[in-house]
């Protein structure tokens, strides 16, 4: 038996059993094997976006493939010959299964929690786009699965591994600022990438039905979404702007942005949702949002107020403190002085009182690459800062800004019960029914 068959059956063995063997660090303890040996992975997803995350984690052995538009994957399959090629991934599983040791998922939002849950439970390491799922009942069952199972996750915010947002988190955590109790997000306009984006064009579903083009399985690429017939219209980009399929902007890009205040202060899950928005198209996700979310005090913190804002609304303190007016960026509102940081830069502010100011050192190492970090983290159990027991809630808080501006109400939300209360009305977009055939 080779090397890598006895590392193979001590996965498989741990997963099994359910308590894998954990070092003091809490990783999983390999037997000394070397953290140069390559992970056996599957890609599910490697058109589009996909077809990036492929690329992260090319330095290992790519087992499988699986894409339900062969045209989309095209580059991806002919890159890798070698690899087996699938449409559905529940048949790749099935399969292959017993051969990986990780699945990279980088498909639509809607098809994120099925295969992330199915290699999950499987005792697959999972590596996961954001946001991490469509509804906030999908999060929490990923959350706790990759938790119990103790396997190493990511989710998918390549911009948690850029130097600028580790010091600015170091920056806050030093108290440059003082204790802060007030952040602000916001996203100047909403992205249309590679085509339109139908945020709240006025009216429903496409009344034509054109033809499934002969490259895609229709059917999976709906996985457990309610059925509808095939348009371009959802794919293979605008499906971000329909609430079947996604979350609009906000869902696209809070966990990128919202991600430097959750680190930076801590953050978890929040008592309090209220959103505003335009009037809610039960069909197409909204061209502008205003989310505020209340979260509690924790580990010797204040309570903090974050306020998120997309498509064109800026804060009123940018106008009043003389704050810059960054089209992208999140601003930190300390007792002392403030922080402002995009993607790429920081600033402390106002910049006359930190003319002077000495960062402290570095105290978070530079990262090695956001997809060899979770690399990392299979190998050897070195966990990485944005695991899905850190994600998941993030990507809650996301998806409950949408859920309040839906219902039209603000949400007093039971993180442990999973329940908007007194809001029965909720429920509906928490979770949802599954398609015959489908399961989570």
């Amino acid at each position: 038996m080779t090397k890598a068959i006895h590392r193979r059956r001590f996965l498989q063995s741990t997963a099994a059993a359910g308590a894998a063997v954990w070092t003091a660090r809490g990783g999983l303890a390999r037997g000394g094997e070397s953290p140069n040996e390559k992970l056996d992975v599957a890609v599910v997803g490697c058109g589009g976006r996909g077809a990036a995350d492929l690329g992260g984690v090319s330095s290992e052995n790519i087992v499988a493939l699986c894409d339900v538009d062969e045209a989309r994957a095209a580059k991806s399959f002919e890159r890798y010959p070698q690899a087996r090629k699938y449409k559905d991934f529940r048949r790749m599983l099935d399969e292959v299964g017993k051969q990986l040791d990780a699945v990279v998922v980088g498909t639509p939002d809607h098809t994120h929690a099925a295969p992330s849950a199915a290699a999950l439970r499987l005792g697959k390491h999972v590596y996961c786009e954001k946001p991490l799922t469509h509804n906030v009942h999908e999060t929490r069952v990923l959350t706790d699965l990759a938790v119990e199972n103790k396997l190493a996750t990511q989710l998918g915010t390549q911009i948690h591994a850029g130097d600028n947002y580790r010091r600015a988190v170091e920056l806050v955590q030093s108290g440059a600022i003082g204790p802060v109790g007030e952040v602000h997000v916001w996203l100047g306009g909403n992205f249309k990438h590679e085509g339109p984006w139908p945020d709240s064009t006025p009216g429903g579903r496409p009344a034509d039905e054109p033809p499934v083009p002969d490259t895609l399985d229709w059917d999976l690429w709906l996985g457990p979404a309610p059925y509808r017939p095939y348009h371009s219209a959802y794919c293979p980009f605008a499906w971000r702007g329909w609430w079947a399929f996604a979350n609009g902007t906000l869902g696209d890009f809070f966990c990128h942005y919202c991600d430097l205040a959750f680190w930076a202060l801590k953050l978890k899950y929040p008592t309090s949702v209220e959103s505003q928005g335009p009037a809610v198209n039960p069909e197409r996700t909204p061209q502008w949002t205003i989310s505020r979310q209340e979260y509690p005090a924790r580990e010797g913190l204040p309570p903090v107020t974050l306020t998120w804002y997309n498509g064109g609304p800026v804060p009123e303190i940018v106008k009043k403190k003389n704050v810059p007016h960054w089209g992208n960026a999140v601003l930190f509102v300390g007792a002392d002085g403030m922080l402002i940081a995009d993607y790429g830069k920081h600033l402390l502010l106002p910049q006359e009182k930190y003319a002077d100011f000495k960062p402290p050192e570095p105290t978070i190492p530079r990262s090695i690459g956001h997809h060899q970090e979770w690399i990392r983290a299979c190998k050897t159990g070195e966990p990485t800062t944005c695991n899905f027991a850190y994600s998941g809630p993030l990507t809650e808080a996301a998806l409950l800004a949408n859920v309040s501006l839906r219902v039209g109400k603000k949400l007093t939300w039971d993180a442990a019960k999973l329940s908007a209360v007194d809001c029965p009305e909720a429920e509906q977009f928490l979770r949802r029914e599954y398609r015959e055939g489908w399961k989570l």
